[in-house]
């Protein structure tokens, strides 16, 4: 690549030699390599064909991932997909003879969409367009040869529904999203594939919910609400097909499970379940028996509300045959009789299996990470602790194995986002850090969802205020139980992860002995000006939440760590994806010059084939390698 036409300023990074110095001061002596944490397994991501019959799944090849193809009982399998640039992004059976699976293009989350013949012949490129994002709406499981995507190809910041076919390409535009003054964020089919449902955004900060009975019918409003408060249609009813289940916070503070009347406008029914702490999270169905089977919700763990006594008992045969670990049930046949099921924990990526549910058979296929003992492995504890505000903070703490847990290292690593939230389960960071030696924090800072409408809303325009104090307040409890060395506590994160850590040394500059910055954001005001274009109709809402750089530019000025450079003296290493869509590279650019104005030395690490995070597996492996050697060299 010409380095007149690299993104970002090309003079910035550190050089190759630089780099490998850390990552060699990464590598040692352990039991555990970067590499067995952050390898690409050699099989993962199982699917079941539609009539049972064929088997898919994830390998790579020259280190990427792609699509094989077996029978159900065979051990031989067929490559189907050739990608050699970067890993294949996801992909799904569309019929019994055709998969379809997607794919960017150097981390630039314009994914194409791709068709490909069980028998690998036949590959076609269904959505052969420059710089277009296409979305999966319904894979329409009862037409052989179509499905429904979203694509922005009219507009970049508007997605409009189209009628795939996977065969020849052919494209039926279904609806017009033409209007960016009220764009629709959303589109949603009933159980036969129509089109019924779309979300409309007006005036910025409200969401309108539209619906019609039949595709020959213009959508009608049904109600509209303020962007914090939300009515989310899950699925439509198998009986009645004006009403649906939804996920709503209409006038409560935490997610609700609910029926709502679209030709009425209203609520109907009882509540279907809610939870005092949590929002719920999702509800299952049975397409084939049209039956609702289970309800789940997450807070220390993700738990279920079974609503059908046979998938209950499916569960509990398959918690006894698999004891110790949480049960994830995936991809099944058409008939529902076949099933993947997988098996995970703290400390384990576990099992694939296969299960024939008519006759409980139970089937391994592979460990995901046979390389790994668990037994080394660290636990994840869910803690809690209270903010200086009195709020309550939930996060998962991991200490490492074989050492007493006394004034340790420790290694504070507050979550992307900020608007998602961590989870229990097993984490390769935090595994890679404990078998070094370190304890790690993972906090649900205030605005991780899940926790309800006021906690959510609690971190408007908090950033690097409010929401940093929850992070802050999180290594004084650390200390305060006796945990961490107060002189030996380093921050790492990525996205708003990675600017809460330059906010972190920005703003309390004698809390961390060290810092990584992975993606993270610098500047408030740039970001806002640099995100991508499908992100546009959502601007409003991100100024009520982040702030407006032109009404609120003295907070985001007092926010944005790039104008504080002169309060930083924590050692920081940066890393960035050259090509990432979402923290544009200038965002560490700006960090990386104006801390070199100053005569610091700012480790920098790009990569001019990536994103928003390292996917490359060769990628992954310098980074963690060089986060390593950084960590040992100012924690020990």
């Amino acid at each position: 690549m010409d380095e007149q036409n690299l993104p970002g300023d090309p003079t910035l990074p550190s050089s190759p030699e630089e780099i490998q110095l850390l990552v060699n001061e990464g590598e040692g002596d352990f039991k555990y390599s970067v590499e067995d944490f952050f390898r690409n397994p050699e099989q993962s991501n199982f699917k079941i064909s539609p009539n049972g019959d064929y088997l898919s799944f994830v390998k790579p090849v020259q280190n990427r991932k792609n699509v094989f193809v077996r029978k159900i009982d065979d051990e031989e399998a067929t490559q189907i997909t050739f990608e050699v640039d970067r890993d294949i992004a996801g992909y799904a059976w569309a019929n019994n003879n055709r998969i379809i699976f997607v794919k960017d293009a150097g981390g630039d989350e314009n994914f194409t969409l791709l068709a490909v013949d069980r028998d690998g012949s036949h590959a076609k490129d269904l959505t052969p367009y420059e710089a277009v994002r296409i979305e999966i709406i319904d894979m329409l499981e009862d037409h052989e040869d179509e499905i429904i995507i979203g694509m922005n190809k009219n507009n970049p910041q508007l997605f409009d529904p189209y009628r795939l076919n996977i065969v020849t390409g052919a494209l039926e535009q279904l609806a017009s999203n033409d209007n960016p003054m009220e764009p629709i964020s959303g589109w949603q089919t009933d159980h036969d594939g129509r089109l019924r449902l779309a979300g409309k955004v007006r005036n910025g900060t409200e969401t309108v919910v539209l619906y019609r009975d039949h595709e020959d019918e213009d959508f009608r409003e049904v109600i509209t609400t303020d962007f914090t408060e939300s009515l989310s249609a899950l699925f439509f009813d198998f009986e009645h097909d004006h009403i649906v289940y939804a996920a709503s916070n209409l006038g409560t503070d935490k997610v609700r499970l609910i029926q709502f009347d679209m030709q009425q406008g209203q609520e109907v029914g009882e509540v279907l379940y809610e939870h005092d702490e949590v929002d719920i999270g999702g509800l299952s169905y049975s397409r084939k028996h049209r039956k609702l089977t289970a309800i789940s919700y997450t807070t220390d763990k993700t738990h279920r509300v079974f609503l059908d006594p046979q998938t209950k008992e499916h569960y509990q045969f398959l918690q006894a045959s698999l004891p110790g670990y949480e049960i994830a049930i995936g991809s099944h046949n058409k008939d529902e009789t076949v099933f993947i099921v997988r098996t995970y924990s703290d400390r384990s990526l576990g099992a694939f299996y296969l299960y024939r549910a008519e006759s409980r058979a139970l089937t391994k296929i592979t460990e995901v990470s046979p390389w790994l003992d668990e037994t080394d492995l660290a636990p994840m504890k869910p803690v809690q602790y209270t903010s200086r505000d009195g709020l309550t903070i939930n996060g998962y703490l991991s200490l490492p194995v074989g050492v007493e847990h006394k004034n340790l290292p420790v290694i504070i690593n507050p979550h992307g986002g900020p608007w998602v939230r961590d989870s229990w389960g097993y984490n390769p960071e935090v595994q890679l850090w404990t078998q070094r030696g370190y304890a790690v924090l993972k906090m649900n800072y205030r605005g991780s969802t899940g926790y309800g409408k006021k906690f959510w809303k609690s971190s408007f325009k908090e950033w690097g205020k409010a929401m940093q104090d929850d992070v802050t307040d999180g290594v004084h409890w650390l200390i305060d139980q006796g945990i961490a060395d107060p002189n030996k506590v380093a921050i790492y994160g990525g996205s708003y992860g990675g600017y809460a850590t330059l906010a972190g040394v920005a703003f309390t500059p004698d809390l961390y002995c060290c810092a990584i910055d992975y993606v993270g954001v610098s500047n408030l005001l740039t970001f806002l000006s640099t995100i991508p274009p499908y992100w546009k109709p959502y601007l409003e809402m991100m100024y009520a939440m982040v702030g407006h750089p032109e009404d609120d530019e003295e907070y985001m000025r007092s926010s944005s760590p790039v104008f504080h450079v002169d309060r930083i003296k924590t050692p920081l290493l940066v890393a960035q994806g050259a090509n990432d869509p979402r923290v544009n590279i200038d965002e560490s650019d700006q960090i990386v010059s104006s801390l070199r104005a100053r005569g610091i030395d700012v480790p920098y690490l790009v990569r001019y084939d990536e994103g928003h995070g390292f996917h490359n597996e060769e990628n992954r492996f310098v980074f963690y390698k060089a986060a390593l050697g950084f960590f040992k060299k100012y924690l020990g």
